[in-house]
């Protein structure tokens, strides 16, 4: 059964005469919509309609229903603001929205969105919140430290020495500490949804800068997972299970061929545990970072213990080359044994047989076995020995240049593989490009910075925090090495001498088995989380929509899991692993990570400059000097590793920004080289303005007029054509239009307008701006865009419009009156103007002329556009193969040779290609079909300006009919039949002006033409001038150039005499009939071609 009640406000209970006891039902009524004010005053009208829930939302007062279309406001006090409190909401309801805000990661977000829409279940989805140390500094740690701390720091240590190896490290530290601090302004400078360091980037320099260097550090994680799946497998084919070997045959080739078989196998098996699950991931990564950690601690225990008692590791020297003493156990040639004299088992190794008097290797019977301590202790002062670097080819034999040495001629080439040599070509450069993958990770806190729960605090001092402990451990690791280990031993990069155990291993406490161990689960590690961040990034990049090529791989499973991406990368991947040599993968990623680097400090740099209103960073210890010390310290570090590599990676970075640039999606996000843009525009504009432009620097810039019809699309899309086949000059152009009428009611239309042009613009590859004004008419509206388009130095010198073809049929001659007036203005304003006849049979852009003539005709001189404007025609593809000819008229007292030969001088000197020819016109008397033309013309602008009469005129003119025929009604019955009646002028009707030109054509057809004498007295001389004038110079150019692909005539100006207006554009008429294609040219008043250099 339904319930009476009636709702009241609180707050006016007492005005409104409510009862009390309903108030309390007021907030469950009413729900959180806001009540306004009419409807509290209509309340006592409408409290007996509130009954049953049905009524409710229809007649109540105090509710705003759903279908109420009205806006509502929060409250009496904010009446003021209530018509725009849709699109401008109250504070209150803004910071609601933004404490409710969540920033879920891409998948997990996806993940609920699948399950709302299945409809089977809601998961309520926790973001995850983790602090500084878990979320940002420990995944640093474990991304830093990793396969080159263990499988090559002290190969680097023994080959550069310790001053060399304390330069390396020192640099690439330096280099990721000054990209940290850049990072950190960027990370801090607003909220950094999960994306890491692609989001940076894009969001700061833009789309093309964003997608390249995303990419590039996609590439470079995924060659990083190559690095880490060969370190693995070298560590399990060299120090766990070196039988497992399934290539025996060369040495080493084949350690190549096992890497390539056992690495692809370890890659198949990492993506599957990637495409299962994730999370499984996710709950290793802790067990690797305690394998990582254990490793190093035990690095530091093994130092401490060399100073109490150094391990019982020793290296076997014959003469001072370093022997592989995996074969042998005894470092003797020979040993005693009750008395007895045996060869031991490195004998055979040299010699031919086990037999004392055997045949023996002449380096091997002048030179004594001699057996050192491989790790002499921290006290032991090798740290003098090992300060220098020791560089050589590969195959050079690794010597300990302090010990005593026989030297021989010949080198035998059978016992070379039982020395322990170079594998590589060492020099300090290709030292950089392997060490630098040691200090990247650093991105891994930005990378998850959806997941924390102060991303702003956590970011920066969690990295900087990692960076500076990842360095000292490096640093003192290279001093440690240098000062504990000896030098032969550390640049024995598999450990061959100190029987196939890691250099780092028979440091470390208790036993080399944790480095081994450690060493192989942190690459495990490192290499699956690769595969996991790699696809997710190049997800987020497909997802951007950037790329288009790309999209496919946004995709993938219900959950969100990337599938695609996952499957492009570990094909990439494939590619590292088949290279088969860290050593040589090692520089690659190198390359890729320091362009990220490099650009990561160039948006902090140029958003520092910029000095943006957006760029506020909480991250206060940053300048623009650091971020450009460590850009040129990212780029020196790139052609220091590797130049080829740095100039290979460049280019595919720039294929990349030019293809988004080309191709892909158009983004404003904001950017800061869009910022940078408009600093040097700004710049450019106040420097053009500071000085007058030489004639040198004269190019068109183009104001196109053009026109839309009553669908708001362009009339004349020819005319954009024409306009881009005459950027040769590369100027500026700015496509208008007019619309008439008010802004306010007309603003949806004018965007509409722009829209279109710009549609119009790039289907006809129109390179510039577009703008449509609303005006009260057409005339002020062309008068101000001739006025005020452009800015500063950027504005237009030339006008470009089409004809206006329909003038004579045209009701009313506002038409011509446009027209006219803009001429006029153009020359007023010192512009050029071209006026194209035929716009419509113009050539497109696609077309091309296969031959024929552009021809000009340059009667009057006015700058010299006439002429510059075929050359610029000309280097369009359109025109290209079009000749050029130029003709001037002679008068009867011109030396028509003389003007041919300086013609040809001038146009040799303005570096024209041109054929030249004079035309001469004789004096002759007008004809008689000139003075039809001019009576014609005369008599048709007589009827217009009949026609002109306003609105105004004829209704006055009706008045004044009435009144005459109601005074006189009585005077005009008595007057006789035959007597004339008062005419009245009546207004011409288009009826009338019909009739009165059909009659003319009649008279005329019946008159013969020597009876009209009489007519053509009482003409305007001046027009008659004017029109032979126009039919004599038509002739010739009709006779010369009507086969010509077009034609450019100098335009004559208007009469200043503004009652000659209407013959004016008959005269034109006239001069282009029987042409197809004209560009009538009228000069802006300045020289715009010089023979000059």
């Amino acid at each position: 059964m339904p319930t009476n009640f009636t709702v009241v406000p609180v707050e006016d209970a007492e005005e409104g005469g409510g009862s009390s006891g309903s108030s309390g039902s007021a907030g469950a009524a009413g729900g959180s919509k806001p009540v306004r004010l009419d409807q509290i005053f209509g309340e006592e009208d409408n409290e007996d309609n509130l009954q049953g829930e049905d009524s409710q939302k229809e007649s109540s007062p105090f509710i705003n229903s759903d279908d109420d279309g009205e806006p509502y406001f929060d409250g009496k006090n904010m009446a003021l603001f209530e018509e725009e409190m849709d699109s401008h909401p109250m504070v209150s309801s803004l910071l609601n929205k933004l404490a409710i805000y969540t920033n879920l990661t891409q998948g997990v977000r996806e993940h609920e969105e699948a399950e709302n829409e299945d409809g089977v279940r809601r998961v309520t989805v926790v973001v995850p919140q983790m602090g500084t140390f878990i979320g940002v500094y420990l995944p640093c740690m474990q991304n830093i430290l990793g396969v080159i701390l263990f499988l090559r720091l002290t190969w680097i240590v023994g080959t550069a020495g310790i001053l060399g190896s304390f330069a390396i490290v020192s640099m690439c530290c330096i280099c990721t500490l000054l990209t940290a601090i850049s990072m950190s302004a960027i990370a801090t400078n607003g909220v950094v949804p999960a994306g890491g360091a692609y989001y940076m980037i894009s969001r700061s320099l833009g789309p093309e800068f964003g997608g390249a260097v995303g990419l590039c550090f996609y590439l470079g994680t995924t060659f990083a997972g190559s690095m880490y799946i060969l370190g693995t497998i070298e560590i399990l084919l060299t120090y766990i299970v070196p039988t497992a070997t399934v290539f025996k045959e060369g040495e080493d080739a084949a350690m190549l061929n096992n890497m390539r078989v056992y690495g692809t196998c370890c890659l198949v098996l990492m993506a599957l545990v990637v495409f299962v699950g994730v999370k499984y991931v996710n709950k290793l990564a802790l067990v690797f970072l305690a394998c990582v950690i254990l490793s190093i601690m035990a690095t530091y225990a093994g130092v401490i213990k060399t100073v109490i008692a150094p391990p019982e590791f020793s290296v076997c020297l014959l003469g001072n080359r370093s022997l592989r003493n995996e074969k042998f156990e005894t470092c003797a040639k020979t040993e005693v044994v009750k008395n007895k004299t045996f060869t031991t088992d490195l004998w055979p190794l040299f010699c031919n047989s086990k037999q004392p008097n055997a045949t023996c290797d002449e380096y091997f019977d002048l030179n004594n076995l001699t057996e050192i301590q491989a790790i002499p202790g921290l006290l032991s002062g090798v740290i003098k020995d090992n300060l220098w670097g020791n560089y050589g080819p590969a195959g050079m034999w690794i010597e300990k240049k302090s010990q005593p040495s026989v030297p021989v001629q010949e080198i035998s080439t059978d016992t070379n593989k039982e020395y322990v040599f170079n594998d590589i070509t060492t020099y300090f450069t290709l030292l950089v490009g392997i060490y630098f993958p040691s200090v990247t990770g650093i991105m891994a806190g930005s990378n998850r910075s959806g997941d924390l729960r102060d991303a702003q605090r956590s970011i920066p001092i969690g990295t900087i925090m990692a960076i500076l402990t990842t360095s000292f451990i490096y640093i003192s690791c290279v001093v440690l090495f240098g000062a504990c280990i000896e030098g032969v031993v550390l640049r024995d990069k598999f450990g061959y001498s100190v029987k196939k155990n890691p250099v780092i291993g028979i440091l470390a406490w208790p036993s080399p088995w944790v480095i081994v161990i450690g060493s192989f689960f942190s690459c495990c590690g490192a290499g699956l989380q690769s595969l996991t961040g790699a696809p997710r990034l190049l997800q987020a990049i497909a997802r951007d929509g950037i790329i288009p090529f790309l999209q496919v791989f946004g995709h993938g499973k219900a959950n969100g899991e990337p599938t695609w991406a996952l499957l492009l990368t570990v094909g990439i991947c494939e590619i590292g692993i088949l290279i088969a040599s860290l050593d040589a993968v090692a520089p690659i990623l190198s390359m890729f990570f320091l362009m990220c680097y490099l650009f990561v400090n160039l948006a902090c740099a140029v958003q520092t400059l910029l000095r943006t209103p957006n760029w506020r960073p909480r991250f206060k210890f940053y300048h623009w000097t650091l971020s450009f010390l460590g850009m040129s310290l990212c780029l020196s570090l790139m052609f220091v590793s590797s130049w080829y590599y740095a100039l290979v990676a460049m280019v595919i970075a720039g294929c990349i920004y030019k293809y988004i640039e080309y191709r892909g999606a158009v983004k404003e996000w904001g950017d800061g080289i869009r910022g940078l843009s408009l600093n040097a525009a700004r710049y450019a504009l106040i420097r053009l303005e500071e000085a007058p432009l030489h004639t040198k620097n004269w190019r068109p810039q183009l104001l196109v007029l053009c026109k839309l019809d009553s669908d708001l699309a362009v009339k004349h899309p020819r005319l954009l054509s024409f306009t881009t086949q005459l950027k040769a000059g590369k100027g500026l152009t700015i496509v208008c239009s007019v619309l008439e009428g008010t802004y306010m009611t007309r603003g949806n239309n004018a965007k509409t307008g722009e829209q279109n042009l710009k549609a119009a613009m790039a289907a006809e590859r129109t390179k510039g701006f577009s703008h449509v004004v609303v005006s009260s008419n057409l005339r002020d509206g062309f008068s101000l865009l001739i006025q005020s388009a452009g800015l500063g130095g950027m504005k237009h010198n030339a006008v470009l419009m089409a004809w206006p073809v329909g003038w004579k049929q045209a009701r009313d001659c506002s038409a011509r009156r446009n027209f006219i007036e803009t001429v006029r203005e153009t020359t007023a304003a010192h512009q050029a103007l071209l006026v194209a006849k035929n716009i419509d049979h113009f050539p497109g852009n696609q077309e091309r002329l296969k031959q024929g003539t552009i021809d000009v005709w340059w009667i009057v001189h006015d700058g010299g556009l006439l002429m510059l404007l075929p050359f610029l025609l000309s280097q369009h593809k359109v025109w290209r193969k079009c000749k050029m000819r130029i003709f001037t008229v002679a008068q009867m007292d011109d030396n028509s040779i003389q003007m041919k030969k300086d013609l040809q001088m001038f146009l040799y000197h303005l570096r024209l290609d041109a054929v030249v020819e004079v035309v001469e016109m004789h004096d002759s008397d007008i004809s008689a079909f000139t003075y039809e033309k001019t009576l014609v013309m005369e008599q048709r602008s007589q009827m217009l300006k009949q026609m002109q009469l306003s609105r105004t005129e004829r209704e006055r003119e009706a008045q004044l009919i009435h009144d005459r025929n109601t005074a006189s009604h009585s005077a005009t019955n008595d007057k006789a039949p035959g007597a004339t009646p008062d005419r009245v002028h009546m207004t011409w009707t288009k009826d009338k002006l019909v009739n009165e030109r059909n009659r003319l054509r009649e008279s005329m057809a019946v008159k013969d033409m020597f009876n009209m004498k009489p007519e053509w007295e009482h003409l305007n001389q001046s027009n008659v001038r004017r029109m032979h004038t126009a039919v004599k110079l038509n002739e010739v150019v009709v006779k010369k150039s009507q086969n010509s692909q077009l034609v450019l005539l100098n335009m004559p100006g208007p009469p200043k005499n503004m009652k000659g207006d209407e013959n004016y554009m008959e005269f034109l008429e006239v001069l282009m009939e029987g042409l197809d294609r004209v560009l009538l040219v009228r000069g802006g008043g300045r020289e715009v071609i010089t023979i000059y250099s």
